[in-house]
Order: structure tokens, then sequence, then C-alpha cells
């Protein structure tokens, strides 16, 4: 029974370790949140700011920061039917990400939030565009005529009739 709870607890910690070493290595997220438009200009400006903090505060860089403007939601959230939209792109470790998903959680000025690791969608296209360029390589060569050929066995069958 002893060396059952020490294997479990052994076990636990190397589960820690694995995620400690997952979330510290640097990943791309992409982060889109939707700013209720009853939100002023100062309190949003605010809002953002305290938002950017909190990633460069733990350890993140945000690369890249997007007002997508006002638009129409999808379906109503509440009883809100327009959103302001924000993009951020953000290099950091699951931490930063796990801290501001949090935030935006309990913040009644943000209606909705969506993040999503851009690097694995990025070696998916890499992976993608990789296997076409094999196929490409593979394939025989269309020669002069561009095609299959079939309009050149045309030609040479009309100047043996004519």
């Amino acid at each position: 029974m002893f060396t059952n709870l020490l294997a479990s607890t052994h076990r636990l910690r190397l589960d820690i370790q694995k995620e400690d070493e997952i979330l510290a290595e640097k990943r791309i997220y992409e982060v889109v949140f939707i700013i209720d438009t009853g939100t002023g200009e100062d309190e949003t400006t605010r809002l953002i700011e305290g938002l950017q903090r909190i990633v460069t505060d733990l350890g993140g860089t945000i690369t890249k920061s997007e007002s997508m403007g006002r638009r129409t939601l999808a379906y109503k959230i509440g009883r809100k039917t327009e959103g302001n939209y924000m993009l951020f792109e953000i290099e950091g470790t699951g931490r930063e990400i796990a801290e501001l998903e949090r935030r935006m959680r309990v913040n009644d000025a943000i209606l909705r939030y969506l993040t999503v690791r851009v690097d694995e969608e990025r070696q998916r296209a890499e992976k993608l565009k990789a296997r076409r360029a094999r196929k490409a390589s593979k394939r025989p060569f269309a020669g002069a005529s561009g095609g299959r050929g079939g309009a050149a066995v045309a030609l040479a069958g009309d100047e043996e009739e004519a």
C-alpha cells in the first residue's frame, strides 16, 4: 500500500514537471475579444492597457495589437447587438494566457473572448505546403503544350489526312 502511494506521488510529480515544461515554452497566441459598446472610450483604453500590462508583467510580449472596430454580433449577448472587437498577438507561455483569460472572464466590459495557439496552425500550413510541393514534383512534366497532349495528337492526325 505504501509503495502504491509512493508511486502515485512520483507520477504526480512527473506530471507537474511535464506541465511546467509545456507552460515554460514560448508560443504564439492570438486573442480576440469583444468589448461592450456601452463602455466609454477612456475606460476602453484603460482596459486594453491593463490587459497589455498583464501580459508584459508576466514576461510575455504583445507583437500585434489591432482594433477591428465596432461590428454587429452574430447573435445577441445579453441584450447587446454590437461590440468593439480587439485582436492581440502574444508571444509567451501558457501562464500569461491563463491569467489574461482569468481577468477577461471576470470583467463585465468584455462580452466574449477566444484564444488560439497560432504556431500549430502555422506548422500545419507549412506541412501542407511541403506535401503539395512533393506531389507537384512527382507529377510528370506536361510538356510545351501545357496540357495533356490531346491537342498535339489531333494536329498530327490532321496533317496525315492533308
